[in-house]
């Protein structure tokens, strides 16, 4: 699977440092292959929808997910040709939820680029999303096994979860449960699908393929609770967001809902600054002295201290669920993917 015409072209930027270096050169290499395939998979012949793309790939961007394809394929045979194009899948699922998300979110930049609706419109981001995630499925179409194809679930989990986040829990609903259900699909659900995918397309056994999902699972909650706390503490030239974003948008955060559930001072406050709209649900509007304040309150809040906790619980969790798996380069990468969550959080 990895080719030395590929050796120099991606590096791991961004990743955990990788201190096996027969690992490291191979998925430089399968990366690189992954590459190709998804600038293959966006050619098109209608010269709007292929700019649109590119400009989206172009961007860059960590390619989490497809080394998680890769990392879960070492529990099997990684040169199965399958492997790639499940792993470039992965990508264009995730380019085009990120297209659709700029569009909900208003979004001018994109990994510090400027978004697709930004640059042409609302419509050409819908519809070059819609394009990336025919892309990635006409990819999975092509690999055998049956159950790595009906992955196309993971695109209903992924709306389910972000109209989850749109309307927020119901009155009387856990604010809790409801977050882990929201979180589950629209994070997730794709980095499950990741891990399980590179595990059914290196022929892995039953026993890994279960492994690594329950590690996907706790992974991905895991992953969007220290982005929620990223979103108060985190310095943006590092984490490439700016503190106070998902309040702007209105995003439910475990910190926030946490807070919001509370009673005290600081919790009264918080409703009052983000009270809902009649008609509207929760405010997704604030002015700039609203959102310091409240990016204030969260901060010196109780909900930080729980959120965290639950962090970490969600980290032993996904560490434990890697037990099974054989020692080795591959399951300690998996690892330090979980203590760079952890201190990713801060």
């Amino acid at each position: 699977m990895s080719t030395g015409q590929h050796a120099g072209k991606t590096p791991l930027a961004g990743q955990p440092p990788l201190t096996d270096q027969e690992l490291a050169s191979a998925l430089k290499a399968d990366l690189a292959v992954v590459e190709d395939l998804i600038r293959d998979s966006i050619h098109s012949d209608a010269p709007l929808l292929r700019e649109a793309s590119r400009h989206l790939i172009d961007a860059g961007g960590k390619r989490y997910r497809p080394m998680l394809t890769l990392l879960a394929a070492r529990f099997g045979n990684p040169d199965d040709p399958d492997v790639l194009r499940a792993a470039a899948a992965c990508e264009l699922v995730h380019a085009a939820a990120l297209c659709h998300d700029d569009v909900l979110d208003g979004a001018s930049l994109r990994r510090g680029r400027t978004s697709v609706n930004a640059r042409w419109s609302d419509a050409v981001a819908i519809l070059t999303g819609d394009f990336l995630f025919a892309q990635a499925f006409l990819l999975l179409a092509t690999v055998p096994q049956q159950e790595a194809r009906l992955e196309v679930n993971t695109f209903v989990r992924l709306v389910t979860g972000q109209i989850r986040e749109m309307t927020g829990p119901a009155d009387g609903e856990d604010p809790t449960d409801y977050y882990v259900t929201m979180v589950s699909d629209k994070t997730a659900s794709l980095l499950r699908a990741c891990v399980r995918l590179g595990a059914l397309t290196s022929g892995a056994g039953e026993t890994v393929v279960r492994a690594l999902e329950e590690y996907g699972d706790a992974f991905g909650v895991a992953f969007q609770i220290s982005d929620d706390l990223l979103d108060l503490f985190g310095q943006e030239e590092r984490s490439g967001k700016r503190q106070g974003t998902d309040l702007l948008k209105g995003a439910p955060t475990l910190p926030l809902l946490y807070a919001l559930s509370g009673t005290g001072q600081d919790s009264e406050r918080l409703r009052e600054i983000l009270g809902p709209v009649p008609g509207t649900g929760r405010r997704t509007t604030l002015t700039a002295e609203e959102r310091a304040e409240a990016t204030e309150l969260l901060r010196r809040h109780p909900a930080v201290e729980r959120t965290r906790e639950r962090l970490d619980a969600y980290i032993a969790r996904a560490r434990a669920a890697l037990a099974p798996l054989s020692e080795g380069p591959a399951k300690d990468t998996l690892e330090a993917l979980c203590a760079g969550v952890a201190h990713r959080a801060g």
